[in-house]
């Protein structure tokens, strides 16, 4: 399968100057007019000649599934053009996605040093907090089996959300809704504010036909209410296996035949999941995808 990978080159930049102590527009900018930006890594700069070269490889420290290699070949791209140096090469050595073990080589590095350490740090911590999310992903969707999904939330690290969700997906899970722009997603304020579940879904179908409409209910009689107001999914929230088991068949009969699918979210964690796929629920959502921990990696030469 081809991930395509959201677009990465302000986050990039917004990195990379963290890391060098500049504005991002400098490194989003081909024409340099300060000090040279690779001095700015007082390390490299005065200790690695200004000819040298270096090769070597991106090595995974822990077992998990390899993903934003793109991202990072992306990263030493924006640094050479930036620093006005000579390109980095980068050469992928597995697929976006691919499992690998501990100790494999996923991608070959070489080019100017200087260029290649100043980036370093920027495309290994990508590569880390994309791969611990993409593993996670893939470990909570096998044990979920393939009847249910398991989604991703909005819970990210701010401004790693698009990257997050590319990651989940790499991973073999599933979104949810991207944002709060893309999907109605009505939850008890909602409710109390609108008063009551059959006004807050009517209203919504009102005000955003062409997008899907999902209600959160807190028990079986709300559940069957949002599914008789028409709701596209019914968000069964903090529900014991035996409840969401009777809230399931309940919206399934209240549908009628019309596609209503359900969701379960409060207290999903990953020893739960099997007793989760046997409520027949369709799709359960957790954030331990998004903040997962790192998968670690190391940039050595040789």
């Amino acid at each position: 399968m081809i991930f395509t990978l959201p677009t990465t080159d302000d986050l990039i930049a917004a990195a990379l100057a963290e890391d060098l102590g500049v504005q991002p527009s400098r490194v989003l900018s081909a024409a340099d007019t300060g000090a040279p930006l690779l001095d700015r890594d007082v390390t490299s700069s005065a200790t690695v000649p200004g000819d040298a070269v270096f090769t070597g490889s991106i090595t995974a420290r822990d077992a998990g599934v390899a993903c934003g290699l793109p991202a990072v070949a992306r990263t030493f791209e924006m640094l050479a053009h930036a620093a006005g140096s000579l390109p980095v090469n980068c050469f992928p050595l597995v697929a976006e996605g691919a499992d690998v073990a501990s100790g494999t080589a996923v991608m070959e590095i070489s080019g100017p040093a200087r260029t290649v350490l100043a980036a370093e740090r920027t495309a290994l911590d990508i590569v880390m907090v994309l791969s611990g999310i993409a593993t996670e992903a893939r470990r909570w969707q096998r044990a979920a089996g393939d009847r249910m999904a398991v989604t991703d939330t909005r819970k990210t690290l701010p401004g790693l959300r698009a990257l997050s969700k590319y990651a989940v997906a790499v991973g073999g899970a599933h979104n949810h809704r991207a944002g709060l722009f893309d999907m109605v997603l009505i939850k008890d304020n909602h409710i109390a504010h609108a008063g009551g579940i059959a006004a807050a879904v009517a209203a919504a179908r009102a005000a955003h036909s062409d997008l899907l409409v999902e209600c959160e209910a807190d028990s079986i009689e709300q559940a069957v209410e949002a599914a008789r107001a028409g709701a596209d999914y019914v968000l069964l929230d903090n529900m014991d296996d035996a409840t969401l088991t009777r809230a399931v068949e309940a919206v399934r009969e209240t549908a009628a035949g019309r596609k209503c699918l359900t969701e379960a979210s409060g207290r999903v964690m990953f020893d739960r999941l099997p007793a989760l796929a046997a409520t027949g629920v369709d799709r359960v959502s957790s954030s331990a995808l998004t903040l997962a921990r790192p998968m670690d990696f190391g940039l050595d030469a040789g």
